[in-house]
């Protein structure tokens, strides 16, 4: 029989949220048992079988995280952070290397972790506790230094792997953090314009050839980022430059959609993602297989159910009994909207492809597990709205 506590831990889940993601869930397994079906042909549902193991746990790591008052974790928040930063160190060390980066640490067989998914929540959490204690003490430029180098190390450690999306995903969390907190947007808007125009910048001057004196001097500006990443950030800008190399990825993704047109091709009727036409569709490009074959309504379907995940994550961040509870549900908030955002935008063709995956949908363990953290810190943070349960 459940106790007083059990019944206590039930009655306080969001089961609006709950709902929500059970069908985000859902959809992700329907996508997957189409997507993945010819990545293994002596296994097409391998990648079915082992997101249905992941949710599973996924589940049992949110509920065990849901069940522990989210303010236990400021009380241990600089071992978090020291974790975090051992963790991601770990990876120079032991990590295993896949195309071309060092982002794995194999545990047992062929299963492996990826510990720049978690060190995207164990950031949130710390990063909340640091923002909670100088909320709106935010005014001046010099303000924003200490939150800056807070953040530097793990990020630095992301993209040295390398693994330029993950830490432009630390980037998404420390701002959408930095404006909740209460940093004067008007200050810190410019600094993060400004640093977008010279980031911009820098990559023009790269590649600039002929420019006048004195802008000469600037032409093969080096940047620390490979050809490869180079090539893969601004071929959307020109895909049909390179149709064989780097735009390849992006203009079957955007046939595949465009191919699909309003209510799609049809379940497994996919040409593009069937035939192997379409690289990384269970991964990075499954929202492609959506648009390939259940259209424009499907996209939309999908769109709307995260459009409503995310409002009711940012509802329970309004009602947080406290400014931790509330940063650490707006941290969660900014990662999942830079994720789908960049993720969509990626197969559509309009933004650069950085290998962001589709929150909840694309095959991967360290993703689902580290999503799943997310939304147990958010159901902490709903459950204790008035008072402490325990």
């Amino acid at each position: 029989m459940l106790n007083k506590n059990n019944r206590s831990f039930f009655k306080s889940l969001d089961y609006g949220l709950l709902i929500i993601l059970a069908v985000i869930l859902a959809v992700s397994l329907v996508v997957l048992s189409t997507a993945s079906t010819n990545v293994i042909p002596s296994d097409p549902y391998y990648y079915v079988r082992k997101q249905v193991i992941m949710i599973i746990s996924g589940i049992i790591i949110a509920a065990f995280i849901a069940a522990i008052d989210y303010e236990h974790w400021r009380k241990i928040n600089w071992w978090i952070y020291g974790f975090n930063i051992l963790l991601l160190s770990l990876v120079f060390v032991i990590g295993s290397t896949a195309k071309g980066a060092q982002r794995w640490i194999p545990v047992f067989g062929d299963f492996n972790i990826q510990p720049s998914e978690f060190a995207k929540i164990l950031l949130i959490v710390t990063f909340a506790h640091f923002l909670a204690n100088r909320k709106d003490n935010l005014n001046n430029v010099r303000d924003f230094i200490p939150p800056l180098l807070f953040v530097l190390p793990p990020t630095l450690l992301v993209f040295l792997q390398p693994d330029l999306g993950t830490a432009l995903v630390f980037a998404a969390i420390f701002i959408g953090m930095m404006f909740v907190a209460g940093a004067n947007p008007w200050k810190f808007g410019a600094i993060v314009v400004g640093s977008l125009a010279i980031a911009i910048g820098a990559v023009f001057f790269h590649f600039a050839k002929d420019l006048p004196w004195p802008l000469s001097y600037l032409e093969g500006l080096p940047l620390p980022l490979e050809d490869y990443q180079l090539a893969r950030l601004l071929v959307f800008i020109d895909p049909a430059a390179d149709q064989s190399g780097a735009g390849y990825h992006v203009i079957q993704s955007v046939w595949a959609i465009g191919s699909g047109g309003l209510w799609g091709k049809g379940y497994r009727e996919g040409t593009q993602a069937q035939l192997n036409f379409l690289p990384e569709h269970h991964t990075d490009f499954i929202f492609s297989v959506i648009g390939e074959e259940f259209g424009f309504i499907g996209t939309s379907i999908v769109l709307f159910l995260f459009c409503i995940f995310l409002l009711r994550m940012i509802s329970i961040a309004m009602k947080s009994r406290d400014d931790f509870g509330l940063l650490i549900v707006a941290g969660f908030v900014s990662m999942l909207t830079f994720h789908i955002l960049v993720n969509v935008g990626m197969a559509s063709g309009i933004m650069p492809v950085t290998g962001i995956p589709l929150p909840f949908i694309t095959a991967g363990g360290s993703s689902m597990w580290a999503n799943m953290m997310g939304v147990g810190l958010v159901l902490s943070v709903a459950m204790r709205r008035e008072r402490p349960m325990f």
